[in-house]
């Protein structure tokens, strides 16, 4: 089947995608002078804080970009579709929001960002910006449990983004945004299943399908394999399938509190996310597991695949409280500062 996209160059969709995003958002957003994929917060550099930068390959809105604001993210890079920025753009985000406090690097962990992000961060250094690094790795069906350093990273960055953000505002040092970050990005599990594939658009067609009438447990955002392809289940069965490898891998035990979000990987209908979410609060009631906040809609997409993940992201005092902090994107659906639902 033909490519039926709605742009204009296949090669020219990625800055045409950020030329987009800067005139829809000009006094929230800014692009870095002399890089053409980076852009930083309209205030950015914020005196005596701590700066976060993240990044990754384009294709995945509001991944990386989207996360740029107020008690979220500093700034970010991109990449072409599905591939890693440069090294290069990285450390011009890095020298941009950087205000002496240093620079936490928040992006996901897969081997061409991390390559890119370590020259970046070994560059920034040279230049006398202390910077520290915490990887996205929140996919459960990537790794076993006692290999999670190979993990990758899907839509449960989010959390890292909204408590690392909120810590980052208060004003803390980066060892302890860099700390907190890290127990956010531990205590986030998730798992994602894929109903269709999608097209890279300077490809022309689909890298990958899933034939009709069927779906794949645990695919990747980029159409890694996942761990099981069958019959389309209903919804009830697939949040429950999906709960059966999340809650069990950290633990999620009764007693405990816990955000949890339902993400459409791109092509989803909100009414199927609701659904999802209906039945995956049904199994935490039952397990005796507190939702504190839920966040449904697109947070980490894959062009237009069809399909959703679950994360859940176990919460403590201080991460209810980081959690609830005001934070503002305008990508993002629930807006985070009020009181919780």
């Amino acid at each position: 089947m033909p490519m039926r996209k709605i742009i204009n160059d296949p090669s020219l969709v990625e800055d045409q995608t950020m030329d987009g995003i800067l005139a829809a958002f000009p006094n929230h957003m800014k692009r870095i002078e002399g890089s053409k994929r980076g852009l930083i917060r309209s205030d950015a550099p914020l005196a005596g804080k701590v700066g976060i930068a993240t990044g990754g390959g384009s294709g995945h809105l509001p991944l990386f970009m989207g996360y740029v604001g107020p008690g979220l993210a500093t700034g970010s890079c991109i990449g072409n579709v599905f591939s890693s920025p440069s090294a290069e753009d990285m450390l011009e985000v890095t020298k941009a929001i950087d205000s002496g406090a240093g620079v936490l690097y928040l992006y996901g962990n897969y081997s061409g960002d991390t390559m890119n992000f370590d020259m970046a961060s070994e560059m920034a250094e040279m230049e006398g910006i202390a910077v520290k690094t915490t990887l996205g790795r929140d996919d459960v069906t990537s790794a076993p449990n006692d290999e999670m350093a190979r993990r990758r990273g899907v839509a449960g960055i989010f959390f890292g983004f909204k408590i690392a953000g909120a810590a980052a505002e208060e004003g803390r040092d980066l060892d302890g945004v860099h700390a907190i970050a890290e127990t956010a990005i531990f205590n986030t599990r998730s798992m994602g299943v894929a109903l269709s594939g999608t097209t890279i658009p300077a490809v022309g067609e689909p890298g990958f399908e899933v034939p009709e009438g069927e779906m794949e447990m645990g695919m990747g955002i980029h159409g890694e394999p996942g761990v099981e392809k069958g019959p389309l289940l209903t919804a009830d069965e697939i949040a429950g399938q999906m709960l059966d490898r999340i809650l069990p891998d950290l633990p999620f035990s009764s007693g405990d509190s816990a955000s949890v979000l339902v993400n459409s990987l791109g092509a989803t209908a909100p009414e199927e996310l609701y659904i999802l979410y209906g039945k995956v609060s049904q199994i935490m009631a039952d397990r005796g597991i507190d939702i504190h906040r839920a966040f449904i809609g697109e947070y980490a997409t894959s062009m237009e695949m069809s399909g959703a993940s679950i994360s859940l992201c176990k919460l403590d005092d201080e991460t209810t409280k980081l959690l609830d902090a005001p934070a503002y994107s305008p990508f993002l659906l629930q807006q985070v500062g009020g009181p919780a639902s």
